[in-house]
This record gives structure tokens, sequence and C-alpha cells, in this order.
């Protein structure tokens, strides 16, 4: 399983929210590059950006952040927030994003992101879907679409996509755990999908819990943040 670190970011900061509540802000690192380079040092290999400024004003926001984390070379980075058109998604690309999240995006525009999938791969579009109660969630997680997320994973399933990270927001950002009998649900399902979990996890044995399950990844964020989970332990999982 792959251990994936996130950075969120607002006004070039990182920081953390907790269920997606903006009013909810706690900041860790005014140097998100720096975050990104003890990342790399300690072996880990993949890392979970979001630009949450982007996701809120529903276009790409914090670019410089990025092509400063990308430099960075052993990491691959997907980006999501605020990924609306092909002109933001070419932006993220061109800044040196291995991958894209399509979010809000996938559920307002599925014509859009049909045409990103046939154009650029599926190894290059992560599907984002963070769900509240099972519904999908949009406009960072601050709307609800009322679409249901196995009728939503099934439709882009069949368009090909492979990955896949499922946050449920109730467990985002509270270390609690994460929502393992929904993961369980969605690989039944869909045993062929690459998902990645993310919101919940607390520590080194959700990730071992995780791993068990299948999951092709996990997004670790407030745990490592908040000292519940070394770096250590992060690369060795």
């Amino acid at each position: 399983m792959h251990i994936i670190p996130a950075i969120d970011i607002i006004g070039g900061k990182c920081v953390r929210l907790t269920k997606g509540d903006y009013n909810q802000k706690k900041e860790y690192s005014d140097n998100p590059k720096a975050i990104a380079e003890a990342f790399a040092n300690a072996g880990i290999r993949r890392l979970h950006v979001v630009d949450l400024d982007g996701a809120k004003a529903r276009h790409v926001v914090n670019l410089d952040t990025l092509r400063a984390i990308t430099t960075v070379e052993s990491l691959k980075v997907d980006f999501g927030g605020g990924v609306k058109t092909q002109e933001d998604l070419d932006k993220v690309l061109a800044a040196g994003a291995t991958q894209v999240t399509a979010g809000s995006i996938a559920a307002s525009n599925r014509e859009e992101v049909k045409k990103w999938i046939a154009e650029y791969g599926a190894e290059k579009i992560i599907l984002g879907a963070d769900v509240l109660n099972e519904k999908v969630m949009v406009s960072g997680w601050q709307e609800s679409s009322d679409l249901d997320l196995m009728d939503y994973l099934a439709y882009y399933v069949d368009l090909g996509i492979k990955y896949v990270i499922c946050t449920d927001i109730s467990k985002d950002g509270v270390l609690e755990g994460p929502s393992f009998d929904l993961y369980d649900k969605i690989l039944k399902e869909f045993p062929k999908l690459k998902l990645i979990a993310s919101g919940g996890v607390s520590g080194k044995e959700d990730l071992v819990k995780l791993k068990e399950q299948g999951l092709y990844g996990a997004i670790v964020g407030k745990a490592f943040y908040e000292g519940r989970i070394t770096l250590k332990e992060l690369a060795f999982i």
C-alpha cells in the first residue's frame, strides 16, 4: 500500500482543516516545500497536494506553491483543488504534477472529465470522491451534489477511471479512524479499483488495517502533523 502524505495549502501555507471547515484551520508551516523535502528524505515517494483556496474559489490559486513542491525530484505529486477547465489541468501538469484529482468538476461536469480521461489517459486523472453519508460533496465540501457514491463510481469506472481518492468528510481531521466499512463496500463492488483512503487516519494501526483491507493507498494528514505517527513509521508501513 502506498502511504501518501497530504499537504493542504491556504495562502501558500501548509494547513489542516477539520471536517473540511475553513473556520477550523490550523497552520503547520509557511514552507510547504520544506515539508515535502522532509517526506522525500524519509523515503516517501508520493504526495497529495490540495489547493484549498482553489477549491473554494473554483479555479487553481496556489500554482507557485505547487511548482516549488514539484522541484523535489523524488516525489510523485498528485494535485487537486480548483481544477475546473482543461486550461487549469494543463497548468497543473506543466507545474510538475504527476496526476490531477478531478473533484467537484467530476460531479458537476461529467462531459469535461470524460474528455480529460480520453485525452490524457486514466493514469493522469484521479477521481475525487468526497462524501458525507455516501452522498458526493462539492465546492471544497461546502455543498452536496445529491449524487449517490456508488452510482458515481460506477459511471467513472465504466469510462476507464483507475484511481479514486475517497474521503469520508465526517472522519476528516478528527483522528478517530478511517471509514473502513465504506472502503470495504467500495472494494467489494469495484475490486479492480485503485482505491486511496483519505480522512480519519489516527496512527500506524489504522494504516496497517487499511493495508490488510487491500487499499491501494492511504493519505495521511493531521495524524502526522499532530505527532501521532512519525516519518519513519510512514516510510516503512
